[in-house]
């Protein structure tokens, strides 16, 4: 097992996901070495009978919370949306000079294929520019928009938040009161999408599920699990 960690955590480092996260892969390789050691050289049973209790209950206390976490999680999978919402919410994601990336291409994919089912539908493409992009994620997702068909008309881009939380609040500002909104990103970040889209007043916003790539899902659920835990530690959800 820490081998397939630690090899999967080099695929992704690897895999252009734009996060420093595949080092808790590594981390989780040499966990379990170092476990498979202590095992194998009878070192627990050095190890105060109290201590090894203690030690028992918290990492099995641990694993429960993350497991329940990584539930709510993959709730978020089943979103689809609602018809005829007057506006849809696309999070932004990292852009590339000729393209986004391939976590924010099927969240924009999947705008499109909303917004041609639903003509009536604005469209908000959010997201600033962080440091390695060469310009704003909402004007990329414009531009992807706009080269896939949709008319510029339908299309208002924010391009000064940087995490999910300020997605929210920023495109906030271009919502009439009473509007139906409807929240796309992709299915690993739909639960924390929503979560803070209700936590922000949109109360009955709905869920867009996008696609990602299953060779990186795991790595793509996990870091959401840690990110649900950052946000409700810090009452962001």
């Amino acid at each position: 097992m820490s081998m397939l960690s630690f090899l999967y955590g080099i695929m992704v480092m690897f895999g252009g996901t734009g996060t420093f996260f595949f080092v808790i892969w590594i981390m989780i390789a040499i966990a379990l070495t170092g476990l498979a050691f202590l095992v194998k050289f009878d070192v627990f049973k050095k190890i105060p009978k109290p201590v090894r209790i203690i030690g028992l209950i918290t990492g099995s206390l641990g694993v429960l919370v993350l497991l329940f976490v990584m539930g709510l999680v993959l709730s978020g999978f089943t979103q689809t949306g609602k018809d005829n919402l007057d506006v849809i919410i696309v999070l932004g994601a990292q852009v590339h000079k000729t393209r986004p990336s391939v976590v924010l291409q099927y969240r924009l994919d999947k705008a499109v294929e909303y917004l041609n089912d639903n003509p009536n539908t604005i469209c908000i493409v959010s997201g600033g520019q962080g440091p390695d992009e060469p310009f704003s994620e909402g004007y990329g997702m414009s531009e992807y928009l706009k080269n896939k068909g949709i008319d510029e008309s339908r299309i208002i881009i924010e391009d000064k938040s940087t995490s999910t939380k300020e997605n929210i609040i920023y495109s906030r500002r271009f919502i009439e009161d009473g509007a139906s909104v409807g929240i796309v990103t992709n299915n690993f970040h739909m639960y924390r999408a929503l979560k803070v889209a209700k936590k922000q007043g949109l109360e009955n916003a709905s869920g867009i599920a996008a696609y990602s790539v299953w060779t990186f899902l795991p790595n793509n659920v996990l870091r959401e699990v840690f990110g649900v835990i950052k946000y409700f530690i810090f009452g962001e959800i």
